[in-house]
């Protein structure tokens, strides 16, 4: 494991992958399950986040059970539609062309194809991948951590002109946010669930593996947001989901 990588180009387009959508029982509100590609203009296809493990577009019920995630809420939709493989062929590409994932966190609406990618360096924080396992879900931590070149994230660190990994514990121990720098776009933050939704902040990041962190990273996130005059992406925006563009359309 190491803590260097660079990508070769600068981000060109970036596209929102659809994952499914879920209803959290608190509210209660429905939320979308997100992805992200980011392309550069030498080549380099780098893919943040995965959604929910395969079995959920198989049996949401039974894999709702087996994992215990009705306690906090119920899948809507995940279908095979929703999965990355189809996901990225919106897109016109496979699975074989990421050149580099991107490991937000590790909970289970982000890990689920984390594997799927052997030939694709792993980024993620440290803290998270200090772990025995992924976090997974309700202690359970189902998943082992698969067998890759793991680049490590210890504060923010750019890795490539116009692309910042932003080092933001707070809803997890590794959580990791984004700033990306596209040629018409400008700026764009990818919050992940650093900051799930706008109303997070005034709800002080309630249930938060550390609130107090959370509550400041979420304050520096929007403070440099509004210094770059950046377009928002949350993690998880029950306002922004419905009439966000997804793929097969970019930003660019």
């Amino acid at each position: 494991m190491n803590t260097q990588i660079k990508l070769r180009g600068k981000p060109h387009r970036l596209a929102v992958l659809d994952y499914g959508l879920f209803e959290v029982h608190a509210g209660p509100r429905t939320i979308g399950i997100c992805g992200f590609v980011i392309e550069t203009d030498a080549g380099d296809v780098v893919l943040i986040d995965t959604g929910f493990p395969a079995k959920y577009a198989e049996d949401a019920d039974a894999a709702t059970a087996q994992d215990a995630l009705g306690s906090f809420g119920r899948v809507l939709s995940v279908t095979p539609d929703n999965l990355p493989a189809a996901q990225l062929a919106k897109l016109g590409l496979t699975k074989n062309d990421i050149t580099l994932m991107i490991q937000s966190h590790t909970h289970i609406d982000h890990v689920g194809d984390m594997a799927g990618y052997p030939q694709a360096p792993i980024l993620i924080s440290a803290a998270e991948r200090a772990l025995p396992r992924p976090l997974y879900w309700s202690g359970k931590q189902a998943m082992e951590w698969p067998d890759r070149d793991y680049h490590l994230v210890h504060e923010d660190i750019t890795i490539g002109d116009g692309f910042e990994v932003l080092h933001c514990p707070g809803h997890a121990p590794g959580q990791l946010a984004f700033m990306v720098h596209l040629p018409q776009t400008g700026w764009v933050l990818l919050t992940s669930d650093a900051i799930s939704r706008a109303s997070e902040i005034d709800e002080k990041f309630a249930g938060s593996w550390d609130v107090d962190q959370a509550i400041l990273h979420g304050d520096r996130l929007m403070a440099l947001a509004a210094q770059r005059d950046a377009l928002v992406i949350y993690g998880h925006s029950p306002e922004q989901w419905p009439d966000l563009k997804k793929a097969p359309d970019w930003f660019e």
